[in-house]
């Protein structure tokens, strides 16, 4: 067995481990926050913090945490090509397996409000349509995690690349099943939609050979992502709701009672920009990073 051979089974024998086989920081700590929100909702749960109907609220916040955490990997390889830190990389696939593992928690726990009546579990997922684009992003996403490995990558070539591309159809009806599911506050599902936009804008940024890393670039994909976000709230509320989608329009334009998603949206991706803006100032280890290479 070769050395490279013997330090990948020592990486893979512990997730902690960088691929020499030595603890990464940054995979300890990713793995810490994978954990977090899990031992957030058990202690809710024993302390009945989640209401009257806590097996409800716990597949809520499953959910939640799932897309959460999926669209967090998929923010990796832009991260890394932006700040030029290589060792991002390192915690895409701990991201990727942490939002699988909570998105089957997710639907475990439907199963268990069902009293375990796996028949009308069929039944309520073929009948109700966000629960069936729940379902088939649930198996895309077992689909991802079981060809994350190391042996599948190389077993399945381009086929690899192929299936992977997924990632982002599979989180865009995530985010439609959240939607669905939140009926009239959709604040959230709002600011991840967004949030996406900004992501698919930097990759057609990419395709069309943009500096993706340069201040003009980012601040372009940062407003595209806040007016796509308007856009995205309105035809909600107009197609999906009662509720006058103009009331939404002119709801971003006020702060009184609280800041739209849109801005959020803005700011987050400015922060990229700003960063951008300042490197050269505090200067870099000199490493490049081909942004081709990202996922």
């Amino acid at each position: 067995m070769t050395q490279t051979k013997r330090q990948n089974r020592i990486a893979m024998k512990y997730p902690w481990n960088d691929r020499a086989g030595k603890p990464s920081v940054i995979k300890i700590a990713a793995l810490a926050v994978a954990f977090l929100p899990l031992l957030w909702i058990a202690a809710s749960y024993k302390t009945n913090i989640l209401g009257p109907r806590p097996i409800t609220q716990a597949i809520h916040e499953t959910g939640d945490w799932a897309i959460r955490f999926f669209l967090v990997s998929l923010t990796i390889s832009p991260l890394r090509a932006i700040t030029r830190w290589s060792k991002l990389i390192l915690v895409r696939r701990i991201l990727g397996l942490t939002a699988l593992a909570y998105a089957l928690l997710h639907f475990s726990l439907y199963i268990v409000d069902q009293n375990f009546n796996l028949s009308r579990v069929a039944t309520e997922i073929w009948l109700r349509i966000y629960l069936l684009i729940g379902f088939v992003t649930l198996l895309g996403l077992v689909a991802l995690g079981v060809t994350s490995t190391d042996a599948m990558i190389r077993r399945m070539g381009k086929n690899w690349n192929r299936l992977h591309r997924l990632a982002y159809p599979l989180a865009a009806l995530g985010i439609l099943h959240f939607f669905m599911q939140s009926k009239a506050d959709v604040t959230e599902p709002t600011l991840m939609a967004g949030l996406l936009l900004a992501l698919l804008a930097y990759r057609v940024a990419k395709v069309w050979d943009f500096d993706i890393a340069a201040v003009p670039t980012l601040i372009a994909i940062a407003v595209i992502a806040a007016f796509g976000t308007v856009l995205i709230e309105y035809a909600w509320f107009a197609v999906a709701t009662r509720i006058p989608p103009s009331r939404v329009l002119l709801a971003n334009l006020s702060f009184s009672h609280s800041i739209r998603p849109t801005w959020w949206v803005l700011m987050a991706c400015l922060i990229p920009a700003f960063w951008a803006a300042i490197r050269p100032m505090i200067g870099n280890d000199g490493r490049k990073i081909n942004p081709l290479s990202a996922k």
